[in-house]
Order: structure tokens, then C-alpha cells, then sequence
């Protein structure tokens, strides 16, 4: 199972630099301004993310997390791809956000980060290279307040 998650994880390093300069994640709108969540995203967690702490699962390159630190809440990102989370840091410091973002295999999570969240999120596609979704759900129990 190491194996399979190295693998992934090369595969995410090798993404960044084709994600940042790609259309999908436009960067510079997104330094200007723009939220980086869906519609349907928007209109679920608006309102009620404010002042809330918010741990974002699988987060690449943070767009989501900034986004959302953007909209008043207190996040934290994670993933597994060093080089995702250098360039989620140097956005967080380019826009002068407080998000924090930690580097850990979400199967993993419990021997890297501590406390809870308010609110736990994910977006679309983070489900599909995952080997066992009952320790995914396991691992959000964990770290969500009751």
C-alpha cells in the first residue's frame, strides 16, 4: 500500500505546475478575487463557514482553502504533495491569509495533526484513488467536534 500511495503522491507533484498555469485554475483571477468554489459549493457554505474552523481534506494546491479562509472561516488544508503545499504557503502569504496547511497522507492524518474542526470539507474527485473510504470516514469522525 506504500507503494500505491508514493505513487500517487509523485503523480500530484508532477500536476502542480501544469494545474498553475492551466485555464481550470486561472490563478490570477483567483488572486484578484475570485472564489474558487462551485455554485453549489457557494451556496451550501455561505453564511455559515464564517468564524468557523474548517479542516479541508485533500486540498492540493489550497484554491478551496483560500477561498474559504476568504469567507471569514479558520482553515486548515491538507495533502500529501510537498510540492501542492509549497505553492498553497506562498499563496496564503501573497494574499495575506492566515490558512495553515499540513503535509500528511490522509490515511495518516491522526499521527500528524491534533484537535477538531467545526466543519469538515472535501470536494468532488478527492474520493476515487482512495483505498478504504471506512477509514476515510473513520478519520473524519475524528478530527470533527461533535
Amino acid at each position: 500500500m506504500k507503494e500505491y500511495f508514493e505513487t500517487n503522491r509523485k503523480a500530484w507533484d508532477l500536476r502542480v505546475d501544469v494545474h498553475k498555469a492551466s485555464e481550470m485554475y486561472d490563478l490570477e483571477t483567483f488572486k484578484n478575487g475570485r472564489n474558487s468554489l462551485t455554485e453549489i459549493e457557494l451556496q451550501t457554505l455561505n453564511g455559515i463557514v464564517n468564524g468557523k474552523s474548517l479542516l479541508h481534506l485533500q486540498c492540493h494546491f489550497g484554491q478551496d482553502t483560500l477561498s474559504l479562509s476568504r469567507m471569514g472561516a479558520k482553515t486548515t488544508g491538507v495533502d500529501m504533495s510537498p510540492k501542492s503545499l509549497a505553492l498553497a504557503r506562498e499563496l496564503n502569504e501573497e494574499l495575506g491569509l492566515d490558512a495553515k496547511f499540513v503535509e500528511s497522507n490522509i490515511m495518516e492524518l491522526q499521527d500528524n495533526l491534533e484537535g477538531q474542526f467545526d466543519i469538515i470539507y472535501t470536494s468532488f474527485g478527492v474520493v476515487s484513488w482512495l483505498p478504504d473510504l471506512e477509514k476515510w470516514a473513520s478519520i473524519i469522525n475524528h478530527f470533527l467536534k461533535p
